[in-house]
């Protein structure tokens, strides 16, 4: 384990990694080279995806020669997706969410498509299956797949969720879950 990793690995257990383990999931350090840091998530995607950006600025505050953060599901290539500007907005949101996002909320029977993006930065995404009727979609809207796009896609100025959400038939946690 490199020096980066190490010291990265010590500011997650100290702040983060009880949260999500409290959660259900799982956080572990699979590279860290040129400030770049890869962390595997796994267990529940409702464990991991809303702390995203808590797991970055703590991660980030700790061990200053961090410089980017990225979140991948086991077996997944830790290159991942490009990083924002080249191309079209909304297929960069879509390499993203395919790699990223709908690997671990499948767990869920989840799935986030990116249905476009407007002229003026703002992408639109429809969740179907589990997250579809999910009282706790706009929680990882909001706090995992936004900030994560936000990170990645200076171009982009917002996220608008066009889900039919009353339609949904078999969401993940229903209403009377909450």
């Amino acid at each position: 384990m490199t020096d980066l990793a190490a010291q990265v690995t010590i500011a997650l257990g100290r702040s983060v990694l009880p949260s999500v383990i409290a959660r259900g999931g799982a956080v572990r350090v699979t590279a860290a080279r040129n400030g770049v840091v890869i962390l595997e998530v796994s267990g529940s995607p409702g464990a991991v995806f809303p702390l995203a950006s808590r797991i970055e600025a703590v991660i980030r505050a700790a061990v200053p020669a961090v410089t980017a953060v990225r979140l991948i599901s086991p077996g997944m290539n830790p290159a991942g997706p490009p990083l924002a500007g080249a191309g079209d907005l909304a297929d960069a949101a879509r390499a993203i969410i395919d790699a990223e996002v709908n690997p671990g909320i499948a767990a869920h029977r989840g799935h986030v498509t990116v249905t476009g993006a407007t002229d003026d930065g703002w992408i639109r995404i429809r969740l179907d299956g589990g997250c579809q009727g999910c009282s706790l979609a706009e929680v990882t809207i909001r706090q995992g797949i936004e900030p994560l796009l936000r990170s990645r896609l200076p171009a982009m100025t917002g996220l608008s969720d066009v889900t039919d959400h009353e339609a949904g038939t078999e969401p993940f946690y229903s209403p009377e879950k909450r």
